[in-house]
């Protein structure tokens, strides 16, 4: 006699819903880190959004605190003024990035020389350049700012046409959180804020809002199948159907990030690194926020009950109430949506 397989979509009974207090401590914690991390430690701006002129140079020795106090000593003793930033960067930490504001061609000379004689360098250890107004980098960030909020509306507006406003509502809730996880690395790892940025918050969004409608996608689904059960009900039925489906998606993505950035160059690894922490975000997000705010949401919207319309219900007949489904009928209709599913695959 074959032996029935057992549907692990099906046996899961985790409930996300029942414990969304617990669950928003992690975020909550991770929001005033990230704060804090902001006010205090700032971010690491690029010259493409402040503009000014960024150097990098190759020492040919891993670099300590002491070199880069001497280092930035050396360059405001040229430039005549403070510079922004001076970084480790490279293989090993062996080139050194230096940031101020605009200098012209013959400053730019004069600090390489400085440093050229106090280290021994050569010409080709003058690796990057980089020099842009601020009329530039203004115009930078209002491009990036556009485009972020503009791929935000254009989200709530096709979830809202899919679902309805308050799913499009969490949905927005949720990639704010992604996002701002992604923030915190940058400023926690003090990563360089350059154009790569917009490229990574964008590839975030994309990704996190499709894991997200997974889960309201089997929210709808269930909703028609189970008509008598709660919202909550159904929404913590939803997450645990598609919760191995997410673990597995993020795990599959993360392989290939997680090769990339271990055998990528350094500015690969400064671009695939806030990448990482987007999308373990945005696994957190789809399970454990999208479905609780998509609850609270539609618990919010319901009107208080005025005194008269209190008394009409009082001495009106009572009314049937809708009755959860028993053990049975779950399974029934869970086993019923899973044998569909492997009909159409």
């Amino acid at each position: 006699m074959k032996q029935k397989r057992v549907n692990p979509l099906t046996t899961l009974k985790i409930p996300f819903v029942q414990n969304k207090k617990i669950i928003f401590i992690i975020p909550a914690v991770l929001v005033v880190v990230g704060l804090l991390s902001m006010f205090i430690r700032g971010f690491a701006w690029g010259t493409d959004f402040i503009g000014g002129t960024s150097m990098q140079i190759h020492i040919g020795s891993q670099l300590n605190t002491e070199a880069l106090a001497e280092i930035t000593s050396i360059t405001e003793g040229v430039i005549n003024k403070k510079v922004s930033a001076v970084q480790r960067t490279g293989e090993g930490n062996e080139d050194v990035l230096i940031k101020c504001t605009e200098i012209d061609t013959e400053l730019r000379d004069e600090v390489f020389h400085a440093l050229k004689d106090r280290y021994n360098l050569t010409d080709a250890d003058r690796l990057n350049v980089t020099s842009i107004g601020a009329s530039v980098s203004a115009d930078f960030r209002r491009a990036g700012l556009i485009s972020v909020s503009l791929a935000v509306v254009l989200m709530l507006c096709y979830i809202t046409f899919r679902f309805s406003f308050k799913s499009g509502i969490a949905a927005i809730l949720c990639l704010t959180h992604d996002l701002f996880m992604m923030l915190t690395a940058y400023s926690l790892l003090q990563l360089p804020m350059n154009s790569n940025v917009i490229a990574a918050l964008l590839t975030i969004l994309g990704y996190s809002i499709n894991a997200t409608i997974i889960v309201f996608d089997r929210v709808r689904e269930n909703l028609k199948l189970n008509q008598k059960a709660s919202f909550e009900y159904n929404v913590n039925l939803s997450i645990n159907q598609t919760l191995m489906r997410s673990i597995n998606t993020t795990i599959t993505t993360l392989l290939t990030i997680v090769m990339i950035y271990i055998l990528g160059v350094t500015s690969i690894k400064e671009f695939i690194l806030p990448l990482i922490v987007g999308i373990l975000a945005g696994l957190y997000s789809s399970i454990c926020l999208a479905g609780n705010f998509w609850c609270i949401l539609q618990n919010g919207v319901k009107k208080k009950e005025t005194p008269a319309a209190a008394a009409a219900e009082t001495s009106a007949p009572a009314q049937e109430k809708p009755r959860e489904l028993t053990e049975e009928e779950i399974n029934a209709q869970t086993k019923d949506t899973s044998i569909m599913s492997d009909e159409m695959k």
